[in-house]
């Protein structure tokens, strides 16, 4: 009985203490909803909490602003059109290109190259004419009284003609050992933005040297024709590729002319076919004949890719001499390369297109062949003969 006793007493002793102790931590937590923390640690320890973030004006204005989304020039508003006062017409390529051959299409849109609202002259798909910006059609025959008008500015820049000493100190002075200026033309040609790359060079030097490789070197008087002509500069020496490009006594590079650049290549236009079903004056068996003999005749020369053409036209005409076919070994090169040196030997030599097959160009002499004449009356070949630097030119 007297452990019960006991028992019942410790019991009612430890449920008394706990209820106490449970009042106490009651009585503590509604004390602490009444008073914050932080208003104990301002009256202790003096402490201040700094403000929200959102609350905070100086960081704002220190906070860098994000930039704007990268919008390209063509699509940026209120740029103006660009105005160019050059009496040419401007072309991608002014000498891989001719006013004279009409093309029968376009491969794209007549999107022009200088981006959209960019430059005052209508783009037709082949030229941005300089006479009339309205003109509809893709012929780009071009005004014959902007030629005038460049020569005259020409002989206005260039002044009195250069002593024979002056040429040999420009030739000197753009050798590759005295400087590394140096323009590139290649398969492209003479290209509109070469332009103010010569004239950036002029900036910094009386002349320039041009360096010129693949197929632009079939034909070097057109290349110097279209040099002096665009740029109102003068080549004063040629040794085989590599010109010599004088700027003028009187050129003025604060008084360039303004050049707008064009932003990407155009596709080309769709010309006529260079070889036809059959041949002028020839059956279509004569025709197979004449390519199958073609394939078969010994080359007369192996073209390298990149190189220097200068001599091929009178090759051929020396070889029509003695033959009625000629081929010529194009292994390696590009097919459009291949195909624009057969267009300019028709041209240059003259002659007919036979076959292209199997990376050759097969050419033939035509029925009433002549040697072609140069302007003295002689036979154009390959005989060496009294020449000066102008006729070189």
């Amino acid at each position: 009985m007297l452990l019960v006793r006991v028992s019942r007493h410790n019991s009612s002793s430890i449920s008394s203490s706990f209820a106490l102790l449970l009042t106490r931590r009651l009585h503590g937590a509604s004390s602490a909803e009444t008073v914050s923390p932080s208003s104990r640690l301002r009256d202790r320890y003096n402490f201040q909490p700094p403000p929200p973030l959102s609350e905070n004006p100086e960081k704002e204005k220190g906070k860098k602003k994000p930039k704007p989304q990268y919008r390209p020039p063509s699509s940026l508003e209120g740029v103006k059109k660009v105005h160019s006062d050059l009496p040419f017409d401007f072309r991608f390529s002014y000498t891989e290109s001719s006013s004279s051959v009409r093309p029968i299409g376009l491969r794209e849109p007549k999107y022009s190259p200088f981006g959209p609202d960019r430059l005052d002259r209508e783009w037709t798909g082949v030229c941005a004419p300089a006479v009339d910006p309205k003109v509809e059609s893709v012929d780009g025959i071009e005004d014959p009284k902007l030629e005038e008008k460049r020569r005259k500015m020409r002989e206005k820049i260039q002044g009195p003609s250069l002593t024979e000493a002056e040429r040999k100190f420009l030739v000197e002075l753009c050798q590759r050992n005295k400087t590394k200026r140096q323009i590139n033309l290649g398969r492209d040609g003479l290209t509109h933005n070469m332009l103010n790359d010569i004239y950036n060079h002029w900036k910094h030097s009386e002349a320039v040297r041009v360096k010129c490789l693949g197929v632009p070197t079939l034909d070097m008087k057109n290349v110097i024709f279209h040099l002096e002509d665009k740029t109102y500069g003068q080549v004063v020496s040629k040794h085989c590729g590599t010109l010599v490009l004088y700027r003028g006594r009187n050129y003025d590079p604060k008084k360039r002319p303004k050049i707008p650049l064009m932003l990407w290549k155009p596709h080309e236009p769709v010309y006529p076919r260079l070889i036809k079903t059959t041949i002028d004056g020839l059956s279509i068996e004569e025709t197979k004949a004449m390519r199958k003999k073609g394939l078969a005749v010994p080359a007369l020369t192996k073209l390298a890719k990149n190189g220097y053409y200068g001599s091929l036209v009178p090759m051929v005409r020396d070889a029509f001499l003695v033959s009625e076919l000629v081929r010529i070994d194009c292994l390696g090169l590009e097919k459009k390369d291949y195909k624009k040196i057969g267009a300019k030997l028709r041209d240059l030599v003259p002659c007919i297109l036979v076959t292209f097959d199997k990376e050759q160009v097969v050419i033939w002499r035509g029925k009433d062949y002549r040697p072609l004449e140069d302007d003295d009356g002689e036979f154009s070949s390959l005989i060496p003969r009294e020449s000066s630097i102008e006729d070189i030119l």
